[in-house]
């Protein structure tokens, strides 16, 4: 190969051992052809891809070519696109003879420059991606003192250097494995290929099985040791040449901890090449909750006298950990990280992990740029949330582990990021949205090399069985009379007038919200609006008009009562019968609102239950004590009171096997975040999990909503935004701003089922679509083109009951089902233990 093309030359290397040109010809028949935006294949032609060079026309006898391009003939027409997609010439008019003989070596001109044609290219590694720049090469052809600018650096050059001869001579005799690679189950790391060797093996050191520590191994269930050996490969630049970074996106529950522990001990110890240590100190950053939990973890499995851990707090000062060399990981929070920026980079870290990464998104903040700037190659995302649907978010985390890997921003938009979008919208042309899918196909089948993401449903077979609840809550008098006064007031007809730019639909939104957790949370703000002198339709007040005289005349919200509330009614009933059938097990209970809490609190006060908090006032040093403290099995608390917020990360609440979700989020991962907290590994008892909802209310329309954003299948689902970032349409608005009094249930309803809640119902057996795949990139399946049946099909799966219904078996539900119009239940694992 040519000068001109050692950059795509490098890029198609990375990708030889996965992929393969066809041995078919390179030339395609227009109607198999997907072409770029606003290209047509003209009738009758052959459409044919090159590899160039290019330069300005100039009359030099000896050309300086200025970069890799790719010529792209359509019929009498040409294109050339430089390696970051954009059209950098044009030209028209050429004969077919001519272009038929273009091959490796013809030289001709087009819009003004001088190409050099260097070899050909299939339509699939065109329309892929493939064959533009890849790996942030730089520019295609440069100078001998560019390259001279960065020396060769070897990833997996030791951090113990032998101080003489002898030293080396007497490493080589001992060399062997620190652990038995033959011992049963023992874990053996993949040994480098002859390529790898060559690489990185300069000294000829003899080759050594690197083996898990046995006490590490004997733990680990298979998804966490595939876990490992693919953190490994990374990190030793085996799976992409040169390139030491990984993302481990492992939902919630799974293990990344232990696997990432695993993986630093094993680098600390071993090495492949005369098991000579790859790394000496790491560096940890996490959110300042999670801090202690890792030193926690470390002291697990590993103890104390192993591993020298230091953790960075208001008392433990980096320049601790520097002047002692003892410890060899530090652990620090993303805050204090900024604080004692200036220190950290002065120490050599080997190894960077950056637990719940996904706050990396933005490369332009604070904390991406001061990691981004630590000196360190081997890098470690841990997230356990799916791939957002910004792909210049997933570019940065991509980024950010693996630096150029995709190219820059602006040549990564252009090749992928528009061709996918522009694939997904109703108005794509075929050709259009056969180049997006190919485009998203060739994107995850790459960061698939360095991107690895396992379900829960690897571990489902470990855990006790778990029964999901979605109950069905019917309004309190009150409720039902305010809410109605809401929705005729003049703050909600000026959001369905057609104008949504001033409209005050959030705040109509959030006190119906409110509203739908108790009339005590709205009767401060009433009163207040009420005694107002001044009244505008588009102001906040109008929303509260008239509402006061609803109230009785004496009614105080502290003094709140249980029958003014559904849902609260459901609950206390749900308490009592728990504590009475189950009085050794205890109960999650969890709310996105402090205010919201507070009442819970009052309730548990009321009825003797001792209980424990943990919200977003609760000091960061001590949630982890909380914590620990309910978990333990001598805790003598019943209820841990829980903001969904609060408990976003980390948190490990084992020590309740029922969970009760009090209101509903508009982010569906925000709900799914907090009632994984008690079904995970290390749980003992069946998990209960109940999703209370305001019949016929904005509740049921938010449930609905989440449903259909959780059954994407093949879409990029977007967990990220909140109710301050949806956007609603008028008709939108309508439908939220309904109260459906004569339904029982309105999504079932939307079923169209004809069980009618009177039995045990399980609908048609239907395939089974994931809520999350390994990677949320993926292209759309062409099974689903519409959300609402994919979603429902899910639902009708589920058993449905009337709460008319006279044989309910669960006992629980038995209990309640007076004040519950409608349930929802699915019972996962039913078979590994009794209910």
């Amino acid at each position: 190969m040519k000068k001109g093309l050692e950059n795509g030359e490098k890029w198609i290397i990375v990708y030889k051992h996965k992929y393969s040109a066809k041995p078919d010809d390179f030339y395609s028949s227009p109607e198999d052809l997907t072409v770029s935006k606003g290209q047509e294949v003209e009738p009758g032609s052959v459409v044919k891809y090159f590899t160039v060079v290019w330069c300005k026309a100039s009359k030099k006898k000896h050309k300086k070519w200025e970069g890799d391009a790719v010529l792209i003939v359509n019929g009498k027409s040409l294109t050339l696109k430089d390696l970051e997609g954009k059209d950098i010439g044009r030209g028209t008019g050429y004969k077919f003879k001519e272009l038929e003989k273009i091959e490796e070596g013809h030289t001709m001109m087009i819009g003004g420059k001088e190409i050099e044609v260097m070899g050909s290219i299939s339509p699939d590694d065109f329309s892929s991606g493939r064959c533009f720049q890849l790996g942030g090469g730089g520019p295609a052809i440069s100078s001998s003192s560019q390259a001279a600018k960065k020396c060769f650096s070897n990833p997996l050059k030791s951090v113990y250097k032998p101080s003489s001869k002898e030293n080396r001579q007497n490493s080589f005799q001992n060399c062997k494995p620190r652990h038995d690679p033959c011992a049963p189950n023992s874990l053996v790391m993949p040994r480098p290929d002859k390529n790898h060797q060559w690489m990185f093996n300069k000294n000829c050191c003899p080759v050594v099985d690197v083996v898990i520590d046995p006490h590490l191994a004997y733990y680990l269930r298979p998804h966490q040791k595939e876990g490992i050996i693919f953190l490994y490969e990374c990190m030793m630049g085996m799976r992409v040449n040169g390139r030491c970074g990984a993302i481990l996106a492992d939902e919630m529950g799974l293990g990344k901890t232990l696997q990432c522990i695993s993986l630093l001990w094993t680098l600390q110890c071993q090495g492949p090449y005369g098991g000579k240590p790859i790394i000496k100190k790491t560096l940890i950053v996490t959110p300042g909750s999670l801090v202690n939990n890792w030193r926690r973890e470390f002291q697990k499995w590993l103890g104390s006298e192993r591993i020298k851990i230091f953790t960075v707090d208001q008392d433990h000062k980096v320049e601790e950990f520097i002047k002692s060399p003892l410890y060899s990981v530090l652990i620090i929070s993303y805050e204090m990280l900024l604080r004692s920026l200036d220190q950290i980079k002065n120490i050599k870290f080997d190894l960077l992990i950056c637990d719940e990464g996904h706050r990396l998104k933005n490369s332009a903040i604070k904390t991406t740029t001061a990691l981004i700037s630590l000196a360190c190659e081997k890098r470690i995302i841990l997230t356990g949330t799916p791939v957002q649907n910004d792909l210049q978010e997933f570019f940065a985390l991509i980024d950010f582990v693996n630096p150029g890997i995709l190219g820059s921003l602006s040549s990564f938009r252009k090749i992928y990021e528009e061709p996918i979008i522009i694939s997904r919208q109703p108005s794509a042309s075929k050709e259009e949205k056969e180049l997006g899918e190919k485009r998203a196909s060739e994107l995850v089948c790459f960061t698939g090399l360095f991107f690895l993401r396992r379900t829960q449903e690897v571990i489902n077979k470990y855990l006790p069985p778990k029964i999901e609840n979605v109950v069905f809550c019917r309004p309190g008098a009150l409720q039902l009379e305010l809410y109605q006064k809401l929705l005729n007031s003049q703050a909600v007809r000026f959001c369905l007038q057609g104008s949504l730019e001033n409209s005050p639909h959030l705040i109509c939104i959030g006190a119906l919200k409110k509203l739908c957790n108790h009339p005590c949370l709205l009767f401060n703000s009433i009163k207040e609006k009420e005694c107002s002198s001044t009244w505008d339709e588009n102001e906040e007040s109008s929303l509260y008009e008239g509402l006061l005289n609803v109230f009785p005349a004496d009614y105080n919200p502290l003094m709140f009562t249980e029958k003014e509330s559904g849902k609260l009614q459901v609950l206390t009933k749900l308490l009592a019968v728990i504590h009475e059938l189950r009085p050794t097990e205890r109960v999650v209970l969890v709310s996105n609102y402090t205010q919201t809490l507070n009442i819970l609190q009052e309730v548990c006060k009321r009825h003797g239950y001792a209980c424990t908090r943990l919200d977003g006032q609760t000091p960061v040093s001590q949630r982890q004590q909380i914590v620990d403290g309910f978990n333990s099995k001598y805790s003598s608390d019943f209820i841990f009171l829980l903001s969904s917020k609060a408990g976003g990360v980390g948190l490990n609440l084992i020590g309740g096997s029922h969970l009760i979700l009090y209101d509903i989020d508009w982010n569906p991962a925000t709900d799914i975040q907090a009632m994984s907290r008690v079904w995970r590994d290390g749980q003992k008892h069946p998990v209960h999990i109940y999703r209370l909802l305001t019949t016929g209310t904005i509740e049921e329309k938010i449930y609905q909503r989440q449903i259909s954003k959780q059954g994407l299948s093949g879409a990029v689902v977007d967990l990220a935004k909140t109710s301050e970032h949806i956007q609603f349409s008028v008709e939108e608005l309508k439908n939220l701003f309904t109260l459906h009094e004569s339904s029982h249930c309105v999504t079932h309803d939307l079923l169209d089922c004809d069980c009618a809640g009177e039995r045990d119902h399980t609908g048609d057996s239907l395939e089974k679509f994931p809520v999350s795949r390994n990677c949320q990139l993926g292209p759309h399946h062409k099974k689903s083109d519409s959300l609402k049946p994919l979603s429902m099909s899910q639902l009708k799966q589920w058993k449905h009951f009337s709460g008319d219904h006279l044989n309910l078996k669960d006992p629980f539900l038995d209990r309640i089902r007076e004040n519950v119009s409608f349930f929802f239940q699915n019972i996962t694992n039913q078979n590994t233990a009794a209910l």
